[in-house]
């Protein structure tokens, strides 16, 4: 061990000749825990509002979709999706036919999406996730399952045989719409509501899932033909592949995106405010480190004559800054891993015994991640190092040169 290095220990942990400089060491110590165990926690807390907030649409959104690069159809013809179910890289492959459309039901209206999908999509989608009430959609071209917004909006009974929804899709080429024509102008389904579903708002007030077989007749869509194509991978890791084996089918024909790029806008905001919170703390942190450098320099004063004496018996500027410079580096340091640890603890707790509550069934969500620890303990220990070099550098020989033995 080296003799800065040994003395930094001594007047880390040794009280000083005064009392005020002791109290303004313990001062920065404690600042420097709470500050690290802080952003621990803010950090953790906004990775569980992210997982929060992505988890509900994680349920529908398909590992992969294909959708077109110019118009509105996907061309899957069976050999083409037979050929994708064979690679290794894919589990599941599930053509979607997605329109919009009028929707009617007992002189209520509404607009909304139609998603016609097929029997296996049930291994597409945790439908025991989403399906809020009643049943999945079964064997009968007739049937429905309506967002739960949608429902209420339309007050939409559930398995009622006296009362048809009419979902009304305008045939293509029949030009504007008026009065005289609105009945030879729309496909026209009379559908019953099995079930509605509940993912999130806007997908609750978007969506009515039907048979794929029904949307198809709807809108008079040919077989090999899709709004979009769904795929579940084997494993995560196989999405490169997958990627690959879809471009050399489809070349610049279609856009592959992933559960992140389908909903881009809400991680980007979701991303964005963490960033913002982290840059917020990050400045708190910098102004609360003032007070190491603040105590680094009042140690420098008290400890003046002892400086002195080693100047005289041989140590240079550099060693005794460099004295300083560790002292204040321990402090954050130490106080950073204090303060992880009691965050930790913290984090941990919320997670098991959920001790906040933001409503009566739905504790504050967290998640604890190595990334956060990591991000907390370098802010801390980068900005605690950057002080106690400023600090340091408080010594000079004009400070040494006033010293009095």
């Amino acid at each position: 061990m080296s003799l800065s290095s040994f003395i930094a220990r001594r007047y880390l942990i040794s009280k000083n000749g005064k009392n005020a400089i002791n109290i303004i060491n313990i001062l920065s110590f404690i600042i420097t825990v709470v500050g690290s165990a802080s952003l621990f926690i803010v950090l953790s807390g906004f990775s569980g509002l992210k997982d929060f907030s992505t988890q509900f649409s994680s349920y529908f959104d398909p590992d992969l979709s294909i959708f077109p690069s110019h118009g509105k159809v996907v061309e899957i013809p069976l050999s083409r999706k037979r050929a994708l179910e064979n690679h290794p890289s894919i589990q599941l492959v599930c053509p979607v036919i997605e329109e919009k459309a009028f929707l009617n039901y007992q002189d209520k209206n509404d607009i909304a999406y139609i998603k016609g999908v097929p029997d296996e999509y049930i291994d597409m989608v945790k439908i025991d996730s989403i399906l809020y009430y009643g049943s999945w959609l079964g064997k009968s071209n007739a049937q429905i399952v309506a967002g739960q917004a949608i429902a209420s909006d339309l007050s939409l009974s559930v398995n009622n045989y006296s009362e048809f929804l009419q979902i009304m899709v305008p045939k293509p080429g029949k030009g504007a719409i008026t009065a005289l024509n609105i009945q030879s102008s729309f496909n026209t389904l009379d559908a019953i509501a099995t079930g509605t579903f509940s993912i999130n708002e806007n997908l609750d007030n978007k969506y009515v899932f039907m048979r794929y077989e029904a949307a198809q007749k709807l809108l008079n869509m040919p077989d090999s033909m899709a709004s979009a194509v769904e795929i579940k991978l084997s494993s995560y890791e196989s999405e490169n592949e997958a990627r690959e084996l879809i471009k050399d089918m489809y070349g610049d024909n279609v856009v592959v995106k992933n559960k992140f790029q389908l909903n881009d806008a809400l991680y980007k905001m979701l991303n964005s405010e963490n960033l913002a919170v982290y840059l917020i703390f990050t400045l708190v942190l910098i102004i609360a480190l003032f007070n190491v450098i603040g105590a680094i320099i009042m140690m420098i004063l008290d400890k003046k004559q002892n400086l002195k004496t080693l100047l005289d018996l041989g140590a240079t500027v550099h060693e005794l800054r460099r004295i300083f410079f560790i002292q204040g580096s321990l402090m954050t340091i130490t106080g950073g891993v204090l303060g992880l640890l009691i965050g930790v603890a913290v984090v941990y707790s919320q997670l098991e015994y959920k001790l906040i509550y933001i409503a009566p069934q739905l504790p504050y969500p967290v998640a604890m991640r190595w990334e956060n620890i990591l991000v907390a303990f370098g802010t801390i220990a980068v900005l605690g190092i950057i002080a106690s070099y400023v600090g340091s550098r408080r010594i000079n020989d004009r400070l040494l040169s006033q010293a009095k033995l």
